[in-house]
This record gives structure tokens, C-alpha cells and sequence, in this order.
């Protein structure tokens, strides 16, 4: 771990300036941490927490509630009736979303997992994609930042094993393009190799959620035919009338989109045999 160890420390005192910082809802309780000025700690305990990036968030999704980790805390019975009472709100749980706008795996580490002091009961993690978009085009370049994100996230669940007690899901990451490597509607260049890296990343995560004793949510399985197939994955709207497109600004998860997540990490969850708590 040593050679990540440096990566990780060399970041350790820069902050991530996320432009839409999803905040803690319902009783998650908030206090400044000791020693750290304008640091948070969030005391957090049989709860459900969101790790991650941008997959998870609600800003995308159109609004407060509308998100992935927000529909598998609270779902939104105007929108999904079919899955009302369908959520750990109604089991009796809070809820704290971590994840940010923009956040890489290494972010996981320095920014969001240090503002956990106890347990959580369950945690999703959707981290890695960015990474891949830092390198977008350069193969080699992204077949590195796969290596990488792995090893951050071996660092991110040895942490989380060392807490205990929690059930925690891997997301795989999605790809807008659909196999295809290009999405004519992005101001991008075609990139070929482009699902092949996304690929590789995935089976990363898979490997890791095996050894680690994590549950593997395959949702870019899930969302194969929702994006270049379905419409144009860059339109901006949160909401389109087409609910077979579940993308908006090429690379974020629309409402649709938010709620497949949700439906892959519920799936994954009952097919491991992990039952929500009564509190």
C-alpha cells in the first residue's frame, strides 16, 4: 500500500471544490471535526450512506429527491408508484449522500470517507468514471487510470472492511455510447477504444467486489441500449419525455436514468440475500 499511500498523501490537503455538493438529509448529524478547522465529521450510525460521484447525486436527476442514493433512501411515489413503499425510509433508516459532482475515486478517499466516525449499514460507491474522462481519448493513459482507480479502491473498501459491519455495493460504470465509442451529439472526438477501457474497469470492480465480499451492481448492463440507442445522451433536460433515454449532458444520469440505478442497486442488494433491517 505504499505506493498508494503517497499518491493518496499528496492530495490529502486539497480540497474538492464540487460544483453541486449534495448535503445530508433527514437526522444525519453534523459538528465540526477536532483539530480540523472547516473540516466536518458526520456521526452516522445505522444509517445509508452514499459514496461516489455524480451517478449518485440528485442535481441531474432534476432537483432534491430525484437522484439515485435519494429514490433508494425515499423513493418518489408521483413519479415511481410502482415502488412506493419501496425504500429505506419506510424501514426507518437516515440517510447521509456523500457523493459530489466531479469526484474521482482518490476523492472517495480524501474527501468523503474521512467524514465517517461510525458504522453505516449499508454504502453504495459509484466512483471511476471520472477518472476515465480525465483521459478521454488516450488509451494508454486510460488503461493507467484503471489501474490506479483499483488501487484506490482497494484502499477504499480495506477502510471500510476495518469499520465492519456494512453491506456495501460497487456500481460499475456506465457507457453513453453504447459499445459504439462515439456519440455524435458531444462536442468529443470518436473514441474506439473507448468502451473496451470502460470494460476493463469493470471487470476491476467486479474482481474487487469478489475478494472483498462486496455486492456487484452491474448498471452498466443495465443501461446498455439507454444511451446513443435510445436518443442523444448530450440533450440537457432532467426529465425528457423519452423515458427509454436515461442520460442528460452526455455523461449524467437523468430522472430515468437516477431510477434505473436505484432499481440495479435494489436488485443486486435482494440477489445477494441482504434484507433491510428493521429499526
Amino acid at each position: 500500500m505504499s505506493s498508494l499511500t503517497g499518491y493518496v498523501g499528496s492530495l490529502d490537503n486539497t480540497r474538492v471544490t464540487s460544483r453541486h455538493r449534495p448535503a445530508a438529509v433527514d437526522h444525519a448529524y453534523v459538528r465540526l471535526a477536532d483539530g480540523r478547522p472547516g473540516g466536518h465529521y458526520l456521526l452516522v450510525s445505522g444509517v445509508y450512506v452514499a459514496l461516489g460521484d455524480s451517478m449518485s447525486i440528485d442535481f441531474y436527476a432534476g432537483g432534491p429527491g430525484h437522484g439515485a442514493a435519494s429514490l433508494l433512501y425515499r423513493n418518489d411515489d408521483a413519479d415511481f408508484p410502482a415502488w412506493a413503499g419501496q425504500d429505506l425510509a419506510c424501514a426507518g433508516w437516515t440517510a447521509v449522500v456523500l457523493a459530489t459532482d466531479g469526484a474521482t475515486a482518490v476523492d472517495v478517499v480524501v474527501e468523503q470517507l474521512p467524514l465517517l466516525t461510525q458504522a453505516p449499514a449499508l454504502v453504495t460507491i459509484t466512483a471511476g468514471g471520472n477518472d476515465l474522462m480525465w483521459t478521454y481519448g488516450d488509451t494508454p493513459a486510460a488503461y493507467a487510470a484503471v489501474d490506479r482507480v483499483g488501487a484506490v479502491y482497494e484502499e477504499i473498501l480495506s477502510r471500510l472492511d476495518a469499520i465492519g459491519g456494512c453491506r456495501i455495493v460497487l456500481t460499475t460504470v456506465y457507457d453513453p455510447s453504447d459499445g459504439t465509442g462515439h456519440v455524435p451529439g458531444a462536442a468529443l472526438p470518436p473514441w474506439p477504444a473507448g468502451p473496451a477501457v470502460v470494460a476493463a474497469l469493470n471487470a476491476r470492480l467486479a474482481d474487487l467486489a469478489d475478494r472483498h465480499g462486496a455486492v456487484l451492481a452491474d448498471v452498466h448492463g443495465s443501461f446498455l441500449g439507454h444511451g446513443l440507442h435510445a436518443g442523444d445522451p448530450a440533450q440537457p433536460e432532467p426529465r425528457p419525455s423519452n423515458r427509454d433515454l436515461w442520460y442528460c449532458g452526455l455523461i449524467e444520469p437523468n430522472a430515468w436514468g437516477a431510477h434505473h440505478i436505484r432499481a440495479t442497486w435494489w436488485e443486486a442488494l435482494r440477489r445477494s440475500g441482504w434484507q433491510v433491517p428493521q429499526r
